[in-house]
């Protein structure tokens, strides 16, 4: 009854908008060019982007502070950069869409923000239908985390959350990630990090990997800090509580750095953003090898010389 673009932009009950029966038939046409069946192979032969991949080197900002669109990023990864996005009018901080990449199929999951509410369940979806349809799963990561705050909390931030939490964990499918910005909080688990054991996790060199940023850390220390003083009836010495909350803030800009994160092997290694379509592709590959071969478990024990 809400109409197509309450069910598109709102509920989210729609996945594609379509303007009319013609486009509806050119857009169902597309969805079933992106589906993966059986154990069909990789395109033996496949478009480059349309895009330099050099350009990759000035998308993401320095300032990890400053937005920027990951469907940039995806434009210079995916073949012929066609990509096709599930629900682009609902939840727009949280993208997922079809693609390919080197000729294999692949579901794609991006931030733009921090994941909302609706955005779990949208990526939640998103995840168990590449699931169903044996099409691996690629996660870019630049988020601050999930949302957080009352409108999140009356939104159903955690039950929703969880959905999204449960979709990555019990996903069947081969899941890669790559850093490219903020792994913060618990999105970096949501966005399928170290801990819930992707084939492959490569992080650029802006990446940053925290429970939070080390702006944030330092201002909610400040608070609690400054609350302490007050309850014990003292004056707040202003130079002290600066010091103790700039050096949590250095503390933490340093551990978060993509260096002090590979070095401790919370990714397989830094690469340069503008190899990252063939590090996917050579992964993809592995991934799709390892599937097609049958394994023989040794029942033998160590045999001792």
């Amino acid at each position: 009854m809400g109409g197509a673009e309450t069910h598109a932009q709102v509920t989210g009950l729609g996945e594609y908008l379509c303007e009319d029966d013609a486009h509806a038939i050119g857009m169902a046409r597309e969805v079933m060019d992106k589906l993966k069946w059986d154990m069909a192979p990789a395109a033996p032969s496949f478009a480059e982007p349309l895009f330099d991949e050099q350009e990759l080197m000035g998308i993401v900002p320095a300032d990890e502070r400053e937005p920027y669109d990951v469907r940039e990023v995806i434009a210079r990864l995916v073949d012929g950069s066609d990509f096709l996005e599930f629900k682009a009018e609902y939840a727009a901080e949280m993208m997922c869409g079809h693609a390919r990449i080197q000729g294999h199929l692949v579901g794609i999951l991006g931030n733009n923000g921090p994941i909302q509410p609706t955005g779990s369940t949208k990526a939640a979806q998103f995840i168990q239908l590449c699931d169903q349809s044996g099409t691996p799963l690629v996660f870019l990561q630049n988020t601050t985390g999930y949302m957080v705050g009352s409108a999140a909390e009356r939104g159903g931030a955690i039950k929703h959350g969880s959905k999204m939490i449960q979709a990555v964990a019990n996903a069947r499918v081969p899941k890669f990630t790559v850093i490219l910005g903020g792994s913060y909080g618990a999105g970096n688990y949501g966005m399928c990090g170290r801990g819930f054991d992707p084939r492959f996790i490569f992080a650029w060199p802006t990446a940053r990997t925290a429970v939070m940023g080390g702006a944030q850390a330092a201002k909610v220390m400040d608070i609690v800090n400054r609350a302490k003083v007050e309850r014990m009836g003292m004056e707040a010495n202003e130079q002290a509580l600066a010091a103790m909350s700039d050096g949590l803030r250095l503390r933490l800009d340093k551990e978060s750095a993509a260096l002090f994160g590979t070095a401790r092997l919370w990714d397989d290694g830094i690469i340069d953003p503008r190899d990252t379509r063939r590090f996917l592709g050579l992964c993809l590959a592995l991934a799709q090898e390892a599937e097609a071969r049958t394994l023989r478990p040794n029942t033998f024990g160590v045999a001792r010389m």
